[in-house]
């Protein structure tokens, strides 16, 4: 990519709620010449030009990036990214100058494959729940491994098993018994041909996002995501019903500790393995005591989250890719609004099971206190009209976090479709 470009014209891939949040942020940027989105939704339609290309379609990316003349290629979700976006960009002539935010493929396999982010974290001394995995040639290593821990024990099946591979138990001599009825007597079938063993962790969640350019790194706002659909965090796990940001109990030394123990020796492992990173890492994280332990990594900006944290973002965000593409990251400095933010999503009737599409959507244009991010949403005769199970989310700003909730939800009164839902508690917990 040239050192600097003073108008970009930018290609956002992605349909949701963090991709219309993408698009509203670069629109405010002078540095915006043009802006795409592939597909887009009704939100990114009124601020941008959205092309019908699906977001693993390279070759038709291909096309309308040399088409429009794209400059900078911003990634929103981890299909692409894990089936090596990056990587076709830099092997093809005509796209290798395009500057692409997203980790190569080799990199995305962090969140692609649970395994390998696992053994990542091993060797990197990240501190994470300790797991190994266990097949019937060594049931009683897996006996031995069960004693080391201390009760519920976590079992699960390495393979798919329908959503029942995973069992958490409180008696030593039944996770003893249940190992061998998974692992010998193939209690799940081929699924449990191989087995995860995995110390349980009791605390409170949160996410940390990151911004590397492969050689340094940026923290940016902390979140908070509710992802059960019922209140009070109960029933089936969805894509996130709302998040706040900044996350109360996360304390000065608590973000230190997330820093020194967790980002830094994630950016410092990257480099060590050699896997190219100029993106996003999302770090979900759980407090347990005092200490943050690692869940998991996505490769790219949360949903919801990014819809809290985004808005916190005072610099200008076209600066910030160009210079993650550059690897000049650590001459940008970060300014953060002090206020809190918090989205609240509303979804269809029904999600996270099956749900009905095409619900006209109305009350949009009457809000004035709270931000409309459209996620599965489209226009249609020259209606919103829903397109997807999570179908708006509402952010607000407030000196406080619950002052900014309520905001939401009294902006969510104006707005109406058929069998609309959302949680009535988020942030309850904090």
């Amino acid at each position: 990519m040239p050192k600097e470009i003073l108008d970009m014209t930018i290609l956002i891939l992605g349909s949701g709620g963090r991709e219309h949040t993408f698009a509203w942020k670069l629109a405010q940027s002078d540095r915006c010449k043009a802006l795409f989105v592939a597909p887009g939704n009704s939100g990114t339609q009124s601020i941008a030009t959205n092309l019908n290309i699906g977001v693993t379609d390279f070759e038709a990316i291909k096309s309308a990036v040399l088409e429009h003349k794209i400059d900078l290629v911003v990634v929103g979700p981890e299909d692409p990214l894990v089936q090596g976006i990056h990587d076709f960009f830099l092997e093809d002539e005509a796209l290798k100058n395009v500057a692409v935010i997203g980790p190569q493929k080799a990199a995305a396999e962090l969140e692609g494959s649970k395994e390998f982010a696992k053994e990542f974290m091993i060797r990197h001394n990240i501190p994470t729940a300790a797991y190994e995995s266990f097949t019937k040639e060594n049931v009683e290593q897996g006996y031995k491994f069960l004693e080391t821990l201390s009760p519920p024990y976590v079992l699960k099946a390495d393979g798919l098993a329908a959503g029942k591979g995973v069992l958490i138990l409180n008696d030593l001599q039944e996770a003893k018994d249940e190992l061998k009825s998974m692992l010998v007597d193939a209690k799940f079938g081929e699924a449990s041909t191989k087995v995860v063993i995995e110390e349980f962790l009791d605390g409170i969640e949160l996410s940390c996002f990151v911004l590397t350019d492969g050689k340094d790194y940026k923290i940016l706002p902390t979140a908070k995501d509710y992802k059960r659909i019922g209140e009070g965090d109960t029933g089936l796990n969805t894509g996130g019903m709302g998040a706040v940001s900044p996350v109360p109990f996360a304390t000065k030394e608590f973000l230190d500790k997330i820093e020194n123990q967790v980002v830094k020796p994630t950016v410092e492992g990257l480099k060590k393995d050699n896997l190219p990173y100029v993106g996003f890492i999302f770090i979900g994280l759980i407090k347990v005591g005092d200490d943050p332990k690692v869940i998991e990594y996505n490769v790219r900006m949360g949903d919801p989250e990014t819809e809290v944290v985004l808005p916190r973002l005072k610099t200008d965000l076209v600066t910030v890719f160009e210079a993650m593409a550059n690897q000049t990251l650590s001459e940008v400095t970060i300014d953060i609004d002090e206020r809190a933010a918090t989205t609240i999503m509303l979804v269809s009737g029904g999600y996270p099971e099956a749900y009905e599409k095409g619900k006209e959507i109305t009350g949009v244009e009457t809000i004035s206190d709270s931000i409309v991010f459209h996620a599965g949403a489209i226009e249609k005769d020259g209606k919103v009209v829903t397109s997807g199970g999570r179908v708006m989310a509402i952010t607000s700003y407030g000196n406080t976090y619950p002052e900014a909730i309520k905001k939401s939800y009294q902006s969510i009164e104006k707005l109406h479709f058929d069998k609309m839902y959302y949680r009535k508690d988020i942030g309850f917990d904090l």
